[in-house]
């Protein structure tokens, strides 16, 4: 087994790659799920009954902390593509201790006037992903890395429905206090893991002649990135506001598709933790591939599967002939298989492939930018033009045009990115940069973005 050149802050001894992988995967696995117990436990809630301003009182809580989430994606193109090193864990602390006040406030504040609240909890945790992911990319390792992150959203998302649940049956306590409750205890570990990721030793020599150099890139910088590769990335960012919407409905009104009555509490952390696991050794095999390309290839195959399943299940309307707990289970595999797959391995890749100068904070960022501000659109047509369409059926009719959609779009990347790499340097020669690009270059070589403190 290989070693990190590189040692801990204040240790001199190397440290073999196994024992980073279960450090840095392990921490950043925890940190993120950390960050989801801040934002999600209200999905558990139904609010049945209530209202505000003659609209579902679920779905103005979705919309109101869906727009503080588009916003701090929108800002997090620019700021998380130039952040740098030192000032990450002020992030995560600083984003932390906002998202924990605004749910107190939630508990506070009489309706409808707490809605508002939870808009400042979207905005502080909006950023998060693409902070935390910063510690990993540049590494031979970052691939099972990513992987084990990655799976957190998987493993989370079922957790903080089955807390969010207990907290409500078990503990009862009010679906207004609930979060909060939650969020107490996630804040403090969260504060601590961060400082735990500062930690991590710096990308070897190794790292970055195996994955290319990361750096911070400025807006021109961006842009040129991405003309260079329009075509793929247009493809790549449409089929991730559709899954990201797919995604977050089935995350947010899981509880009125199907009934949970019949299930237990535990039922979603359970089914998720199996999940994860499949995807895990998923990740861990393709990690163990070198060829970059034949990995870009696989996870657009595998996506493309899995997408064509969530079809299947939604033209044969399957929550309702299978039994809950097989549906549930499929749902969150063939839907993670292809959202994580771009929001851990994919990116990381492609910039190796192409020896591209960027670094993966800004796909990840601009990606769920576009993906959640689909999202919102959806909820919206949702109240307004199809409110006498009952959860269950919606969800099934989405799955099927969603499924298809993407199913076409990742066929299309795959040609696209065999062609474009079979021509050795991309879609474009590299001397099709901007002079403004080159003089920069320089610069921006000074901060590698995967640097801890």
């Amino acid at each position: 087994m290989r070693t990190q050149t590189q040692t801990i802050p204040g240790n001199k001894k190397p440290m073999p790659d196994w024992l980073f992988v279960l450090w840095a995967g392990g921490t950043a696995l925890l940190s993120y799920s950390l960050a989801y117990a801040l934002r999600k436990p209200f999905t558990a809630a139904e609010f049945e009954g209530l209202q505000v301003y003659g609209m579902d009182y679920k779905i103005a809580v979705s919309i109101i902390q869906l727009l503080g989430y588009v916003s701090a994606k929108l800002l997090g193109i620019k700021y998380i593509s130039e952040l740098r090193p030192e000032g990450r864990l002020k992030f995560i602390i600083g984003s932390a201790a906002l998202s924990e006040i605004s749910l107190i406030a939630f508990g506070v504040l009489p309706i409808p006037y707490n809605i508002v609240a939870l808009y400042f909890n979207g905005l502080s945790l909006g950023c998060m992903w693409g902070v935390i992911f910063s510690f990993l990319e540049g590494r031979r390792t970052t691939d099972i890395l990513a992987s084990i992150m990655g799976v957190s959203m998987a493993l989370s998302s079922g957790v903080a429905k089955s807390l969010g649940l207990y907290a409500l049956n078990q503990l009862h306590v009010s679906e207004f206090w609930m979060p909060a409750l939650i969020g107490a205890a996630a804040f403090p570990l969260l504060c601590f893991t961060g400082w735990m990721m500062t930690r991590f030793p710096r990308p070897t020599e190794a790292d970055i002649a195996s994955r290319s150099e990361r750096v911070t890139l400025n807006g021109h910088q961006r842009w040129a990135l991405f003309r260079r590769f329009m075509p793929l990335l247009i493809l790549l960012f449409g089929a991730n506001l559709l899954l990201t919407v797919q995604r977050d409905i089935k995350e947010d009104f899981i509880v009125c598709i199907i009934d949970v009555q019949t299930i237990s509490s535990w039922a979603f952390a359970q089914i998720d933790s199996i999940a994860t696991f499949v995807l895990l050794a998923v990740f861990a095999l393709l990690a163990t591939t070198y060829n970059h390309l034949k990995v870009l290839c696989m996870l657009l195959i595998l996506s493309t599967f899995g997408m064509g399943t969530l079809a299947f299940l939604g033209a044969t309307e399957g929550n309702e002939h299978i039994p809950t707990t097989i549906w549930l289970f499929l749902q969150s595999l063939c839907l993670d298989i292809a959202y994580l797959s771009f929001q851990t391995i994919f990116f990381e890749r492609f910039i190796a492939c192409f020896k591209i100068k960027g670094n993966v904070g800004f796909f990840i960022i601009t990606i769920d930018f576009v993906g959640y501000l689909g999202t919102l659109g959806l909820l919206l047509f949702k109240e307004f033009c199809a409110s006498h369409i009952d959860w269950a059926s919606f969800y099934n009719h989405m799955s099927l045009f969603i499924g298809v959609a993407c199913c076409l779009s990742f066929i299309a990347s795959l040609i696209y990115m065999i062609y474009a790499r079979k021509r050795k340097q991309g879609p474009l020669p590299e001397k099709a940069e901007q002079p403004e690009t080159r003089k920069n270059e320089k610069e921006n070589n000074i901060y590698l973005t995967t640097s801890a403190i």
